[in-house]
Formats: C-alpha cells, structure tokens, sequence
C-alpha cells in the first residue's frame, strides 16, 4: 500500500520523497500539473498524480487505498488572505475528508505545520506546545485552522502535526536570497540582529516527517522540530558568509517606514502581475517580531530523532549546492 504525499514537487517534498524512495516506499506525489518535478523524476518508487489541494475530486483519487499520508504541501505566499484559507486550511480539511472516504486503512496523518501556527517569542525561549497559540500573519492563522482540523480528525484516524522553524538546505528559493545578499557584500537588514531563531536543515526536518508518519505517539501530537542550536540572526549571517568566504561589509538597517513603503510597491506589483509576492505588510509582522525559537527535546525522544546538521555545516552544505546548480 503506498504513502501518499503532497507538495513532493516542493522544497521540503522533495527531499521526504528522496528519503522515502530511498526506504524503499511506494510514494504517490500530489502534484499540480506546472509544478516542476526535476527533483521526482529520477526517483524509482515514486508516482506522480496530477491534481490541488482545491480540486477535491483528485484529493480522492490521490488518497485512494493509501496507509499514509504527509501533508506537506502549503501555499507559503498568496495575494489575499482567503486565498491562504483555501489551499492551506480548508485544502487540509478535504483531504481529511477524502482520506476518510478513500483510505480506510490509513494508518496515520502527519501534517506539515509551521511554528508560524503558534507564533513568535517575545523573551527569546521557546513557547511550550500547549502555549495559547498567537499567529501574526494570515499564513500562520491558515496552518493554525489547518491544524485544528487535523486534531479534530484525530478520532478517525491517527494524526501528528510537525511544526518546524526555518527550513533551509539545497534547493530552497527563499533562503536563496540572503545568501545572495551577503554574496554582493551588501545586506538589508530587516530583523534585529539580536534576535534568536531556530532553524533545521531540510533533511532532517523530512526525516522527522517520516518518523513521525511511524512513530506510535498519541494523536493529536504537536512536534516541534529544530537543530538544537538556537542562534540569533548575526549568528546565522555569520555561518552564511563563513560557507561563502565572503564578508557582507555593507549591512544596511532599513528603518520600518523605508519597509512599509517597500512592502506596498510590493503588494502593487502584485496587483498589476496577479502574482503573489512574499514582501507584503502582512508579513512584517513576522519580520517585526522579536524572535522565532522552539524545542524539539520532546520530538527527538518520542520519535527517536536526532537531527544531524547544525546551521554551520548546513550552510556550508547550502552554499556548496547553490554554486554547483548555478544558483549563485
């Protein structure tokens, strides 16, 4: 009986589908009909199933006799905050619902949150799981509602809910940007430096994925996932220009008036392209906020996980595979 697995074609998808092709796994990528499959198609177990999270007909058919399911698939960007209700939320509730229709002998339902879905810490430590969540943008209220839906379908099937930080390593476009900043030698600074964040490299985020999609845990279960290492923003600059061997010597604060007005040219050309952007004013939030730290002390004992690259090695890593695919 195969895994089902949405947003495969994505950062974090492709490397869970390496991983699980790797086991040995039957994998059904969901994947949207543009997406770009370079990373699925050389694996041998995988097979790719046309359809969205909005399109609930090929939710069924992608869901049809599966055992399990990672639910990694998230619009991380969108002109309107309906429209990250849609894919995000209500797209996790009709897979829910197709998987109680189409895969009764599911086994579990791992979703693919984001500590977004809690929100940030104003001390610098972690927020415990069962902290009153408090999202600051319309994406973390989406995984938020994504994540109550999954607890409620908790009585139907087993279900966990990863919820990782950063995720950075080969492949990520977002990331992407500030190694090219601190490669030009000049970096806009729109967070403090002072501020604490945690990160985990992407591979070892998919390894939690698919231990948690095994891992006899309560349902319902909220896993945060880390590297251990919390470092503040310089910190992370630092390892970034070390991987590179470049120093940005020109770090330039942009004052939050100076972000604001870069954040509605933003959104206006978003307007006249019809494409999402991810400078909006909505998401200054999360860059205002003070911090963005977890722990997964309790994920690596009920999982028997242990993530093996710290942000160091991870952006050596990083920068080693931008500049072989040509992305630097």
């Amino acid at each position: 009986m195969p895994i089902l697995l949405t947003g495969g074609s994505g950062f974090l998808g492709s490397h869970i589908a390496e991983q699980l092709d790797e086991a040995g796994a039957e994998v059904r990528a969901l994947v949207r009909p543009t997406s770009d499959t370079r990373f699925l198609s050389r694996l041998g177990n995988v097979t790719l199933v046309e359809g969205t999270m909005e399109d609930r007909g090929s939710l069924e058919k992608a869901a049809s006799g599966v055992r399990g399911i990672i639910h990694a698939a998230a619009l991380v960007k969108a002109r309107s905050p309906a429209r990250f209700h849609r894919v995000n939320a209500e797209g996790t509730r009709d897979l829910l619902e197709a998987a109680r229709e189409v895969a009764p002998e599911l086994t579990r339902f791992v979703l693919v949150s984001s500590l977004a879905a809690s929100g940030p810490s104003s001390d610098g430590s972690p927020r415990p799981v069962d902290a009153r969540p408090d999202p600051v943008t319309h994406y973390g209220r989406s995984k938020l509602a994504a994540e109550e839906f999954v607890r409620e379908a908790g009585y139907d099937f087993p279900v966990s809910i990863i919820r990782p930080p950063l995720i950075y390593g080969p492949r990520d476009r977002e990331i992407l940007t500030l190694f090219k900043a601190v490669q030009f030698g000049v970096l806009p600074m729109t967070g403090a430096p002072e501020s604490r964040l945690s990160a985990v490299f992407a591979e070892d985020c998919a390894a939690a994925c698919i231990k948690a999609l095994h891992a006899d845990v309560p349902s319902g279960s909220i896993l945060p996932v880390e590297d251990g290492h919390t470092e503040t923003l310089e910190e992370l600059i630092g390892h970034i220009e070390v991987a590179l061997g470049r120093r940005a010597r020109i770090r330039v604060p942009i004052p939050a008036p100076l972000l604001y007005l870069a954040a509605l040219v933003s959104e206006a050309a978003s307007f006249v392209t019809r494409r999402p952007v991810m400078l909006t004013r909505d998401k200054l939030n999360e860059l205002r906020a003070a911090h963005w730290v977890c722990d997964a002390t309790e994920t690596r004992r009920s999982l028997g996980w242990d993530p093996t690259v710290s942000f160091e090695a991870g952006a050596k890593r990083t920068a080693e595979w931008y500049l072989r695919e040509g992305w630097l």
